[in-house]
């Protein structure tokens, strides 16, 4: 099979420090993966299906940020494996699980409708410029094309014009008033531009894993006290590797 970076054919972005993550979906008859990768997470969820109902779940990864992540993939098979594939929702057990895990699943099902006997690839790139001067830029394209282009200063954003002066925690309804392609992407986009502010805080300040809220599967108390942040870390802005590059390969082998 082709390489799966080179594959993509994606424009370059600007060369600036920047949180990038890119999430990739494959759908193919009876089985789509979606897959993700950014400087914290490289992972994937192999869903497959009969068309109505999730007869198989698989939960992949080569990067997790805590020792107790990889035992979230149990968890995502229990919440999700013989569902119906419009039972496959957000709102299933979230922060019982892992928050990535369970996005992938989701977005595997929402696609698992969409080309049900049929094939189709999707490849999401998303960058969130490091802070200068207060302000960051975030940006998503859809197959290389510029879906959303926000501008961030001080923890508001600016631009464009409708977003000025809301939070990226204050989207909901914003969101929801999107419709198709354009409201996937915005709430891809605002995801990841909250993952991002990890990329600039101090490591030892995001370590102590019974410090931070209960919203996902590695800060729920009983596995908190014993997380420890593994450090593994890579930087998608300064160099020419390419997120997924390898991993995507090996899962849309065992499609």
């Amino acid at each position: 099979m082709p390489d799966f970076a080179q594959s993509q054919n994606l424009p370059a972005f600007p060369r600036r420090p920047a949180f990038h993550r890119r999430i990739v979906v494959e759908a193919r008859a009876g089985a789509v993966a979606a897959m993700l990768e950014d400087d914290i997470h490289c992972l994937a969820v192999v869903l497959r299906h009969d068309g109505a109902r999730v007869k198989s779940i698989e939960p992949l990864f080569d990067r997790l940020p805590w020792t107790t992540c990889p035992g979230a993939q149990a968890k995502l098979v229990e919440t999700f494996a013989g569902l119906r594939l419009a039972e496959v929702t957000a709102r299933r057990d979230k922060k019982q699980n892992c928050t990535h895990f369970h996005d992938m699943a989701v977005l595997a099902a929402a696609y698992a409708h969409d080309h049900d006997g049929g094939a189709g690839r999707v490849v999401y790139d998303i960058v969130a410029t490091d802070p200068v001067a207060g302000e960051r830029l975030l940006e998503i394209r859809r197959d290389g094309v510029g879906l959303h282009h926000w501008t961030e200063q001080d923890g508001v954003l600016c631009a464009p014009a409708d977003l000025a002066g809301k939070t990226l925690f204050s989207l909901r309804d914003w969101i929801g008033s999107q419709t198709g392609e354009t409201q996937e992407a915005a709430r891809l986009l605002q995801w990841a531009a909250i993952v991002a502010h990890g990329r600039t805080m101090p490591l030892e300040s995001q370590s102590i894993a019974s410090e931070i809220p209960p919203n996902c599967y590695t800060f729920q108390p009983e596995r908190a006290v014993g997380a420890v942040r593994n450090g593994l870390r890579r930087d998608f802005s300064l160099g020419s590797e390419q997120p997924l590059a390898g991993f995507g390969e090996r899962v849309l082998a065992s499609l």
